[in-house]
Parts: structure tokens; C-alpha cells; sequence
């Protein structure tokens, strides 16, 4: 399994050439008996890839020595662990340790927004490998900010090889994909629900930027997006669902990409958590 190089969309052709049919199978299982799981999946990748990189480190547990990202107080309301860890029991029995827990977490991402459009919207290079080291002390030193001004937001992704903060998406009161992953951290998830529209709490849609546009948004990082003109156009811009779209595909294969693990790097963990 251990192909080296970049990543790649056949990386498994030879040596699991089902697995995305298995993740996506058990990840809309999940999905059809409750639509807000697509949120806490999306938010699992993005706090798993912005801390050391996509490698699935977010899964580990804290042990006597050391206490695990999972752990720290940003990632305490992260959800959808159990659905990956039941997406790796399906996949290990096809496929022994070959197929990563951080390309599961990638897939199941990807998998859980499209179930209400049955298609596919956007395409996840595979190859990535496991992380052994997960530290708490990483996470409030990676996440960016609800307060955070908007030349902090473009440092911020720039240090992860990221163009800009602009192409984000709502779908849930736990959600802003890329920026606002603190909300439940910030404020308690039944106060951000009256707070954020609930109208639209199960929907991949456009009417954060709405809201935002209205001055209605929840954080400064919201208010921060219309301070820069560039970030102004770009949010009028993403009111198109076509675009917004086309904008949220390109933002997460970027974001999972971020500083993975390739070839003999790190390992193919068996169990999600050791």
C-alpha cells in the first residue's frame, strides 16, 4: 500500500479498489438517518488537517504521558468518530491495513455534504498516511480565531499554503468550513443554534453569505470577511450556489492536502485511536 509520491485519485486501484464505494455506503447510511452529521464530519477534516496536517492525528487518544488533540478544549465537541471508526471496521475487513484512517476521514467528509444532491462534488486524492503524534498544545496554536481580523485570517491560511480565508461554506450551526470551527468551543451549540439560521441548519446552501452580507454575521471573523474589498467581492460572488460550489470543491482538496503524510511516512493504523 505504500506507493510513495504524491497523492493520487487511483492510489488504491490494485490493493483496495472498493473503498470508496464502502466509505460512501456506510457514510450515507449514517447521514440518511440524520442530516447534521455531514457538519461534525466536515469539521473532524478540517480540525484534523489544520493541526499537523491530514493524517488523521485528531483520532488519537490521550494517554498517561500525553494529552491528545482530541483532548484540547477547541476539539472536546468534535463528533463523528464513531461513523469513521465503523467506516474502518468495513474497510479492514476487505482491505487489512492498507487503507488509512486519515484518507477515511478525507472520503467520509467529502461523502456526507453531496447525500442530499446523490452526486459526487468534489474529488479526494488518496495516499495520505498516518500520523503517530498528536499534541493539544498544537490546536489553539493552529485554529484560526472567531476573533481574528482579517489580515490574521490570511496568515493564518497562509501558513497552511492557503490562498485566502474566502471560500467557506454554512451547514450547520457547528460549521463555517475553514474559519468558525470554534463556534461550539465559543458558545454553547444550543445558544449558537438561535443565534446562527436554523432555517437553513440542514442545508449545503448559500445563506451565510446572505446574513453576512446583512451585517447579521455571528463573529468578527464573519465581519472581517467585508472589511478587504477583494474578500467583499468574493463574498457577494458566492450568493451563486453554482459558484459557491465550485469554490467549496477547490477549497477542500486544497485544505486536504495539507502537509499529509506520503510513502514511508507515518503508518496504516489498524484502530483509529492507537
Amino acid at each position: 500500500a505504500c506507493h510513495g509520491g504524491p497523492l493520487t485519485q487511483d492510489y488504491y486501484k490494485d490493493s483496495c479498489a472498493n473503498v470508496e464505494h464502502i466509505v460512501r455506503n456506510v457514510t450515507w447510511k449514517y447521514v440518511a438517518q440524520d442530516l447534521t452529521l455531514a457538519a461534525p464530519l466536515l469539521r473532524l477534516h478540517f480540525h484534523d488537517c489544520f493541526f499537523r496536517g491530514c493524517d488523521a492525528s485528531v483520532l488519537l487518544d490521550s494517554t498517561p504521558n500525553n494529552t491528545a488533540e482530541k483532548d484540547a478544549p477547541p476539539d472536546l465537541t468534535l463528533g463523528g468518530f464513531n461513523i469513521i471508526d465503523d467506516i474502518k471496521s468495513e474497510v479492514e475487513k476487505t482491505c487489512p491495513r492498507i487503507v488509512s484512517c486519515a484518507d477515511i476521514v478525507a472520503l467520509a467528509a467529502r461523502d456526507s455534504v453531496p447525500f442530499q444532491y446523490k452526486r459526487l462534488l468534489w474529488e479526494v486524492p488518496l495516499g495520505r498516511r498516518d500520523g503517530t503524534i498528536s499534541l493539544a498544545s498544537e490546536v489553539i496554536a493552529n485554529i484560526p480565531a472567531p476573533t481574528f481580523n482579517f489580515s490574521q485570517l490570511k496568515q493564518n491560511f497562509a501558513s497552511k499554503s492557503l490562498r485566502q480565508p474566502l471560500t467557506f461554506v454554512h451547514t450547520s450551526l457547528e460549521i463555517h468550513i475553514a474559519i468558525l470551527s470554534t463556534i461550539d468551543y465559543i458558545i454553547l451549540p444550543e445558544k449558537a443554534y438561535q443565534l446562527m439560521d436554523p432555517t437553513s441548519s440542514l442545508s449545503f446552501d448559500t445563506h451565510y453569505y446572505k446574513i453576512l452580507l446583512e451585517n447579521e454575521g455571528l463573529f468578527q471573523s464573519d465581519a472581517a470577511l467585508l472589511t478587504d474589498q477583494g474578500s467583499l467581492e468574493e463574498v457577494k460572488k458566492l450568493l451563486s450556489f453554482e459558484y459557491l460550489l465550485e469554490k467549496f470543491a477547490y477549497s477542500m482538496k486544497k485544505m486536504g492536502e495539507i502537509q499529509v503524510l506520503t510513502g514511508i511516512e507515518g503508518q496504516i493504523r489498524k484502530n483509529l485511536a492507537w
